[in-house]
């Protein structure tokens, strides 16, 4: 009988529990009542729960054992037992006729859970296949118009530019505002690449500044200490979905006479004051990566208010090309063109973009639900005075000496769960932009970004803040 390893009279002690547990290696026991029946279930969670509360290794199991349990029979079929799997039920207790354990069902298969994932349940396949029929599958097309207006009138802006990427659209704000070699542009140290590299292509000298601690998001001070006569942009970017703080850094951009370029890659529809993120800049730029908010699977976008500037961005976005005279080019441009199909399943996305912010922010207040009242895990502030973040990634502070552990931890159980980004200035290739960012850093080492799509439930995430938590 197989079974037979797990089994624990109703009379055992948490303690003779423990050593069942422990000597069959499946992490649970099965306890049975004096005719041998199944009455309860306890996994080693369980004992750990028990102790920390405070009872006694003496105490008896059968006050304390789950007795609403998941169980099969013998005459289930394994399809039907298989159903019964979660991942908060890994062992299935089987029984005979008279309801004593003979067998049990293990699940084995390495389930995995993805950090992001995007969700195309909308008219995303069918306005795709329209494009792709219309024969217009290049960098001209109906969607692309649809999906430029939809956005930007979405954000509350005037003008959308649809580009190849997020990389690209930083890029081409930067070139439309004359942005070159001998400028300055001041960036935050906590952001991908992107953001720095941009400023590099334009040949414009990039400065790095610090963090505050609270938001994660670029300091308005360390901003302001860092402004030069050769300084001409600062890029903001909304971390995680955290809106910065734009009352600031606005007044700090209009008092200096900067261009304030937005980066809005990971906060689509987070808001600063009752207005959203990508009406501050003079442009924004966003990204539609498989893993934001809105996707088109590689793309971005420039938004803005002023029509010079997207009529400039147009022009550069396409080689420089004359838009009266074809092939005539007035601006060496660049090719930063969007598909008519990628804009196809971006239309279909800003149809549904409010229902995908509601599901993101369900899901992150289920993870505060399993974390609350966890020590050594810090969730990112959505309580910020004037800031309404989104949940593009729910992300979490643990200790720095733990942090890698939980990481591993995590990856080993099948949970895809990442790091913060490289601080800029711990990375070589940048440092010399920068002055010592100690808030960024620590930040950045204590940084986890958690699993964010629309198939988690409350199950997964339970399991994941477990994992967590035995990794502290």
């Amino acid at each position: 009988m197989r079974a037979e390893k797990l089994l624990c009279s109703h009379r055992a002690t948490i303690r003779e529990v423990m050593v069942c547990i422990e000597k069959n290696g499946k992490g649970t026991a099965f306890i049975v009542d004096d005719e041998g029946r199944l009455s309860g279930i306890v996994t080693d969670g369980d004992i750990r729960r028990l102790l920390l509360e405070g009872y006694g290794l003496n105490e008896p199991i059968q006050d304390y054992m789950k007795k609403d349990f998941v169980y099969a029979s013998t005459r289930e079929k394994a399809e039907e037992i298989q159903k019964k799997f979660n991942y908060a039920v890994r062992i299935v207790p089987i029984v005979d006729e008279n309801g004593k354990p003979v067998d049990y069902g293990e699940y084995n298969e390495n389930i995995h859970i993805s950090l992001a994932q995007p969700q195309l349940s909308g008219n995303e396949y069918k306005y795709l296949m329209d494009a792709f029929l219309s024969t217009w599958i290049s960098s001209t097309g109906k969607y692309l118009s649809r999906f430029e207006e939809g956005f930007s009138a979405w954000c509350g802006t005037g003008y959308g530019v649809a580009t190849s990427n997020g990389t690209t659209a930083l890029h081409l704000a930067l070139a439309a505002l004359g942005i070159g070699t001998g400028d300055e542009v001041i960036v935050p140290d906590l952001t991908f690449a992107a953001t720095i590299n941009a400023v590099l292509y334009t040949g414009a000298k990039p400065v790095i500044v610090d963090l505050e601690e609270e938001s994660w998001c670029m300091d308005p001070e360390a901003a302001e200490r860092a402004v030069t006569e050769r300084t001409k942009a600062v890029i903001p970017v909304h971390i995680y979905g955290q809106p910065c703080d734009m009352g600031r850094l606005c007044e700090m951009a209009k008092r200096h006479g900067l261009y304030l370029i937005e980066d809005c890659a990971e906060a689509h529809g987070a808001e600063w004051n009752g207005k959203k993120t990508g009406t501050y800049g003079i442009i924004s730029c966003f990204s539609f990566f498989g893993n934001k908010v809105v996707t088109t699977g590689e793309g971005g976008m420039c938004v803005t208010n002023d029509k010079g500037l997207y009529e400039r961005m147009r022009i550069l976005r396409d080689h420089g090309m004359s838009k009266e005279r074809k092939y005539y080019h007035e601006v060496v441009g660049f090719n930063y063109r969007m598909t008519n199909l990628q804009a196809a399943i971006g239309t279909a996305q800003v149809e549904r973009i409010d229902e995908i912010l509601k599901w993101r922010t369900e899901v992150e207040k289920m993870y505060r639900q399993a974390f609350q009242g966890i020590k050594g895990v810090i969730l990112q502030r959505d309580d910020l005075k004037g800031r309404k973040k989104i949940a593009w990634l729910v992300s979490i502070l643990v200790a720095e000496d733990r942090r890698d552990a939980v990481l591993k931890h995590l990856k080993e159980t099948g949970v895809d769960a990442r790091a913060f980004f490289i601080p800029l200035s711990e990375m070589e290739l940048y440092s010399g932009y920068a002055e010592v960012c100690r808030v960024s850093r620590k930040i950045s080492h204590m940084g986890i970004n958690l699993p964010t799509t629309w198939e988690m439930d409350r199950e997964k995430i339970q399991r994941i803040a477990e994992l967590v938590t035995e990794a502290l």
